[in-house]
């Protein structure tokens, strides 16, 4: 009995401390959860278990060929999204799907995604990427999270100014941020000027088919595209995107490509450029439809801007587009209205490379230039509209009016942001709560892991005034992200049977393997804690095959429940992949070693996991 005194007084002692710290003594009854504004920071990113943040924070990958999924305002990383490179994790590139989708391409460089729009809106259905390394498109299905098909676009060179899409989705653009000859072929540069274009490209997507589709292309001028927008509401047929090295320089770029004090926007009407290839004023160049401004004319138009443009981004009114000079530490505000206007009346400035030049005044409402403010490269909105630019040389957010041009406040990040989101920043209604900026460089923020650092992500409150809440390392490379409403997603967690799949089996009686001369189709299950091949076999988690023998396995994941992910891996074949609940997946390759190898389960799903496992036999040549 002595032995529960302690105890008993422990609990006595540490039920009065609770009560003391914890316990509401004010005899009013009114009493209010703290407000936001009185909340700490921790408090405001502090996401208790059980609950859910309320945005999807989708983060380009860059050099890494991937996507990054965060929480916020948590700001955790929730996972990555295998996209453009493959991912030994989950196997993607080695099943027979996404290998044949990455077409041996090993790596690539994603960058700017786009969420799906429905009237200038995020959907929440689908994100659209570009591949700068490889000159690749690619759609993700956000209700899987997983890639769905993966495209290679002929005649450009580096898609760079991002898959942004038009206010219903019906098309993506991909401007090209190098210039090369149609095709890629060998041209001395001695004749870039004359032989080297800059193409833009315009896809559609299938829905019900899941997949891309080039619809025609642009053959602009040999210049750099940098980075683009879509139009909104009254400005919906159209869109924006910069230029530089209008100089057409081929070498030393750095100087030789920001002798002008101008660049461009390009400035189309996509619905007169579709207009014109369905009256088949195109030219044909390698089975694409494209149009050459200097011959087929309309829809395109050049505004004048500061020199070296990085952003160019519309206002959610749609009345606006405001360009960011890297160059020149200026945002210009031009007016679509004014610019329609112009074109109406044909007040030109002149022409470059066939193209019209409206007039910089005729267009241009406002250039707005914050005191010391120096680099701005990016600009996103809040729900009254303002603006947020960030700055990249004096490591800042400027919050400013497009409307008067008043700067209303500023905030120091921590280092060199490139780009910035805000919760459905990009839409035409975005919801003004948090910022992310988007850091190049993390300098001294974390602890030290060698030379190679991570970049930073900045959550800010722009609720009031601006302040950062939180700073977190992320992978590289943070070149752009959209941030949508969470409830807006609406994702699976188990793949439903699908009858009309021929390579799924889901009872253990229908398991097999079918030889057809020297191929060898598995149709297998994988469920806690075993594999089964052929149930008929003495050993049902065993696969027998000769060397040289061409091996198919379609194996289903028949646990249909959350989060019980099996992995399938033949140790020293170089082979691993995921299948996920319901889900029915394929390896197919040639067993060209012969001997003995175990085969396992390579994601934990039970107590038994390490007994999760069998043999790939494989009979050498007699």
């Amino acid at each position: 009995m002595k032995k529960w005194i302690p105890i008993a007084s422990g609990l006595a002692a540490g039920f009065l401390a609770a009560t003391i710290s914890y316990a509401n003594f004010s005899s009013g009854t009114n009493s209010q959860a703290v407000s936001s504004d009185n909340k700490s920071n921790a408090e405001k990113v502090y996401v208790p278990l059980g609950q859910k943040d309320d945005y999807y924070l989708i983060d380009s990958g860059g050099h890494s060929g991937q996507l990054f999924v965060y929480g916020v305002p948590s700001m955790r990383e929730i996972r990555t999204i295998p996209v453009f490179s493959p991912d030994p994790a989950t196997g993607y590139g080695f099943d027979s799907k996404t290998k044949k989708m990455l077409g041996g391409y090993t790596w690539g460089d994603l960058h700017h995604p786009a969420l799906s729009e429905t009237n200038g809106d995020y959907d929440g259905k689908y994100l659209f990427a570009t591949d700068v390394g490889n000159s690749r498109a690619a759609v993700v299905d956000l209700s899987t999270w997983t890639t769905r098909d993966i495209i290679k676009v002929p005649n450009t060179s580096g898609p760079h100014c991002a898959a942004f899409v038009t206010q219903n989705s019906e098309y993506l653009f991909l401007p090209t941020r190098f210039s090369t000859p149609l095709g890629q072929k060998y041209v001395p540069l001695d004749q870039y000027s004359a032989k080297y274009r800059g193409v833009m490209s315009a896809l559609t997507f299938d829905k019900k088919k899941e997949k891309l589709n080039i619809a025609y292309q642009v053959a602009l001028p040999p210049w750099a595209y940098d980075l683009s927008d879509a139009g909104k509401k009254s400005s919906g047929d159209w869109a924006v995107m910069t230029t530089y090295n209008t100089e057409e320089a081929t070498t030393t770029d750095e100087i030789n490509a920001s002798q002008a004090d101008r660049d461009y926007i390009v400035l189309f009407n996509w619905k007169e450029l579709a207009q014109m290839v369905k009256e088949g004023k195109y030219t044909n160049v390698g089975g694409q439809k494209m149009i050459f401004p200097e011959k087929q004319k309309g829809g395109i138009y050049l505004v004048p801007v500061a020199k070296s443009p990085h952003g160019v981004d519309v206002t959610p009114d749609g009345k606006h587009f405001i360009a960011a000079g890297k160059l020149a530490p200026a945002m210009t505000v031009f007016s679509f209205d004014k610019a329609f206007k112009a074109i109406k009346d044909k007040k030109f400035s002149g022409t470059r490379n066939g193209i019209p030049v409206l007039d910089y005044k005729s267009v241009m409402e406002r250039e707005v230039n914050p005191e010391n403010a120096l680099g701005p490269l990016h600009t996103q909105f809040d729900n009254k509209g303002m603006a947020y630019t960030t700055m990249f040389i004096s490591s800042e957010i400027v919050k400013w009016n497009p409307n008067t041009g008043a700067v209303l406040d500023r905030v120091p990040v921590q280092y060199s942001p490139g780009h910035a989101v805000a919760a459905e920043g990009d839409t035409v209604s975005p919801d003004g709560k948090w910022l992310v900026a988007l850091n190049k460089l993390a300098k001294d923020n974390f602890l030290s892991v060698g030379p190679s650092h991570p970049e930073t992500m900045q959550l800010i409150d722009i609720s009031g005034k601006m302040k950062v809440i939180d700073t977190v390392p992320a992978n590289p490379e943070p070149h752009y992200a959209q941030m949508i409403k969470a409830d807006k997603i609406h994702s699976i967690n188990v793949y439903p049977k699908d009858p009309n799949n021929k390579d799924a089996v889901y009872k253990t009686d229908d398991t097999r393997i079918v030889r057809n001369g020297k191929t060898v189709t598995v149709y297998g299950i994988a469920m806690r804690s075993r594999f089964v091949f052929d149930h008929k076999a003495k050993r049902p988690d065993v696969i027998e095959v000769n060397q040289g023998d061409h091996v198919i396995i379609h194996l289903t994941d028949i646990d249909f429940d959350e989060d019980i992910t099996h992995g399938f891996a033949i140790n020293n074949y170089n082979l691993n992949m995921e299948v996920q609940p319901g889900e029915t997946n394929t390896l197919d390759f040639y067993a060209d070693k012969a001997g003995t190898f175990p085969l396992y389960c390579t994601n934990f799903c039970s107590a038994l996991h390490q007994e999760m496992n069998g043999y790939f036999l494989v009979k050498p040549k007699q």
